[in-house]
């Protein structure tokens, strides 16, 4: 097993240690811990709780009320992709010393605005200073979502004939924060309304409308699997999407798309850094690939336009395993779980190269 690794623990840290050793086991939990799903399910009655926990990412950089709104919005995604809208949060925020009242007062006000927008009560939770703490963990939380029983989808229930549909199109992520964070890079290649522009691509950072739409078209018959394009990316969300469902992905080259606006920011970071950046492999949080059932199809696409929300089917579920990406001229490439994620080395490079003083034209 790897060590000391930052991010999420391997595959094969969670099967050795974590998944063997889950406490007692109970009947009622439905959907338990597993690589690759973001919530969990416990059936309770004639309902079912959808649970899903998170840290409280917050980066003061973004900006108090960009930090709050996507604080927020990374917790209710990960209950959305469920198609259930999230409802409860507890929220356990651990503050560094450095911290004022009066930022804690703009961001906690930030996150009560996020909430209420979603419709999401915040039922509990802890608040508290603390020594060695610091951004941009600061502390846990708790995002429940209530259903009928046996209403909700997850990513284990994509079967072989549903068609794969991806919204907003690869590395929306990468280009929200690099854009927010940098500025001055797009500036000076492109000018300063370019750069003002870009930098509203932070604010398509969240699923919640993308899944909720879909739901939309029937849970199960009609969309059966959605999940986020976080880490890795979109082919990261369907690795784990034909993991968890055991199942084949074929990805269309001519299918997919992405936004001229985040084509530029990843081309520009791309050209300072000399990192040759994957979009399909960079980190994606906004980005939903979701399985959706032939007969529904049409009448997703046209519920996702209808909210604004660009999307796409790109490609088709399978019998097999494995993700791979049919060429124009037909033939087929396997895309293999993507070793790094490029927002990671194009972040620090940057960091580093404006710090220095470097040339960013």
């Amino acid at each position: 097993m790897r060590s000391n690794v930052l991010g999420k623990v391997s595959r094969d840290v969670f099967n050795k240690v974590i998944y063997p050793n889950l406490g007692v086991k109970d009947s009622s939990v439905v959907v338990g811990p597993k690589f690759g799903v973001d919530f969990s399910v416990i059936e309770l009655g004639d309902k079912d709780l959808i649970i899903e926990v998170d840290p409280v990412f917050v980066v003061p950089e973004y900006g108090w009320e960009r930090s709050s709104w996507f604080a927020i919005h990374i917790l209710a995604s990960d209950v959305s992709v469920s198609g259930v809208p999230p409802k409860y949060l507890f929220i356990d925020l651990n503050l560094p010393s450095s911290m004022s009242d009066e930022e804690l007062k703009v961001l906690w006000e930030g996150m009560h605005k996020a909430c209420s927008d979603l419709g999401i009560t915040i039922a509990g939770g802890h608040t508290g200073r603390y020594e060695g703490v610091g951004y941009p963990m600061l502390g846990g939380a708790t995002m429940i979502g209530v259903t009928q029983r046996g209403n909700y989808v997850t990513p284990e229930m994509a079967s072989a004939g549903d068609k794969v549909v991806m919204t907003k199109g690869p590395a929306v992520e990468t280009a929200g924060i690099l854009a927010t964070l940098f500025p001055e890079v797009l500036e000076r290649k492109y000018g300063r309304g370019f750069a003002r522009e870009a930098q509203k691509i932070f604010w398509l950072q969240s699923v919640v409308k993308d899944a909720l739409t879909l739901a939309k078209t029937g849970l199960r018959n009609g969309v059966t699997a959605m999940h986020d394009a976080t880490e890795y990316g979109v082919w990261g969300a369907l690795h784990d999407l034909s993991e968890a469902s055991n199942v084949g992905v074929i990805v269309d080259e001519g299918s997919l798309f992405i936004r001229e606006d985040v084509r530029k920011v990843v081309e520009a970071f791309s050209q300072l850094t000399g990192v040759k950046i994957d979009p399909y492999a960079s980190i994606s949080e906004g980005t939903l690939v979701a399985t959706v059932k032939p007969p529904r199809v049409k009448k997703a696409l046209s519920l996702l336009h209808e909210a604004g929300i660009e999307a796409a089917v790109i490609g088709e579920i399978v019998e097999g395993s494995g993700v791979y990406l049919r060429r124009f001229g037909g033939s087929e490439e396997r895309i293999r779980v993507p070793e790094r994620d490029p927002f990671w080395e194009v972040f620090f490079r940057t960091l580093n190269i404006l710090k220095e003083g470097g040339e960013v034209d």
